[in-house]
């Protein structure tokens, strides 16, 4: 049986997409992954095929339309048994080519589009998203996304019902949380360097944390401004920038870290909901995170006791958590650390979640008409 999925990025770094191709063709299903090629995205290797499209639009609503519709002719052409979308910005796509195939179509929401931080200031942007939303979402033959509040979103705003499959990777037994940080504390941020991740925050609290320095793993929008402004700093010596990895690198690096950050700027639902999948990356290699107050996150954090939470946004508060977390993990003995994360591996774990998504596929698998 064969799976056609999509996705609107060019491949590289999209973590959750891949697990999910690469479980479910260990389950037996040949899977073909669609997404597009940009001037500067690196070769991709994949044990399942791969298509990327050369588009001739970057952004805004030309880029979408075209998109989709070479998406649909893709998925047609290659005529799957399940059409399979990641997110909003391909449902029109994919919805086009299940009905001329007359085939499932499942749909798997990453974010919730129209609440995003780049939409929720735009409101015939955001009008445009909740009408696809609205119309494309109960056509799915299912539905997926990445945690309960999203799920609960979704059935309050479209009438849906979801599978939750967190975005978690598998653990390592070896990947032990640390004890006492060398003479440089390495703070973390990986993921995309765009609005409303509090990256220039990060920069600036390192003039309050002197000891420390500052890894960005990832690209995005603001890349070039975040290095800019690093450069502007007197501390810039202290931050370094690695642009996007491939996740077998940055699973590499993660464990390396002494504090991981994830901050979010409370700009829309979708930031507000959801659970990052850093979350997830961190309590696998057993590193302590320190994260913007955010419900998904605040559970994790509090329930397991595997980081601190930001009292406020900016760069001052996150200074202090950082400041408490490192004092206060130096002082847990280690078998005290290695509890606390096994607790948590046992919540976000993939070899749980893998389970649902396979559900997913199954129950569509006989629907071909």
């Amino acid at each position: 049986m064969k799976i056609a999925m999509a996705v609107i990025n060019d491949l590289v770094t999209d973590q959750r997409v891949d697990r999910h191709c690469r479980e479910l063709q260990k389950a037996g299903y040949e899977v073909l992954l669609v997404g597009r090629r940009l001037p500067q995205s690196a070769e991709v290797q994949r044990p399942y095929r791969t298509e990327r499209m050369v588009l001739k639009h970057v952004r805004g609503p030309r880029f979408y339309a075209e998109f989709n519709l070479r998406l649909a002719k893709v998925l047609v052409a290659e005529k799957p048994d399940v059409v399979w979308v990641n997110d909003s910005d391909t449902l029109v796509g994919g919805w086009w080519a299940a009905r001329k195939l007359h085939c499932p179509l499942v749909m798997d929401a990453h974010e919730i589009f129209p609440e995003l931080p780049e939409v929720v200031g735009r409101p015939l942007v955001k009008m445009a998203w909740q009408l696809i939303n609205r119309i494309l979402m109960p056509k799915c033959t299912r539905l997926m996304t990445v945690c309960q509040s999203f799920a609960d979103y979704y059935a309050d705003h479209n009438g849906v019902r979801m599978t939750v499959v967190r975005n978690v990777r598998p653990c390592d037994s070896e990947s032990l949380p640390k004890g006492k940080t060398d003479e440089h504390p390495l703070l973390l941020y990986q993921g995309a360097v765009n609005e409303g991740r509090g990256v220039d925050w990060a920069i600036d609290a390192l003039e309050m944390l002197p000891e420390c320095r500052l890894v960005v793993a990832g690209g995005g929008d603001l890349i070039d401004e975040m290095r800019h402004y690093a450069g502007s700093k007197p501390w810039a010596d202290r931050v370094e920038f690695l642009g996007r990895l491939e996740p077998d690198e940055l699973n590499r690096l993660t464990p390396r870290a002494d504090v991981g950050l994830l901050m979010l700027e409370d700009r829309g639902l979708s930031y507000h909901l959801t659970l990052p999948n850093r979350v997830g990356d961190f309590v696998a290699a057993g590193v302590p995170m320190v994260a913007s107050n955010m419900p998904e996150t605040a559970r994790v954090i509090k329930t397991y006791g595997v980081g601190e939470l930001m009292e406020n946004p900016g760069p001052r508060a996150l200074a202090e958590a950082v400041r408490r977390l490192l004092d206060y993990w130096q002082h847990l003995d280690a078998e005290e650390r290695r509890n606390r994360f096994a607790d948590a591996r046992k919540d976000l774990n993939w070899d749980k979640e893998k389970n649902r998504l396979i559900e997913v596929a199954s129950s569509v698998g006989c629907n071909r008409q």
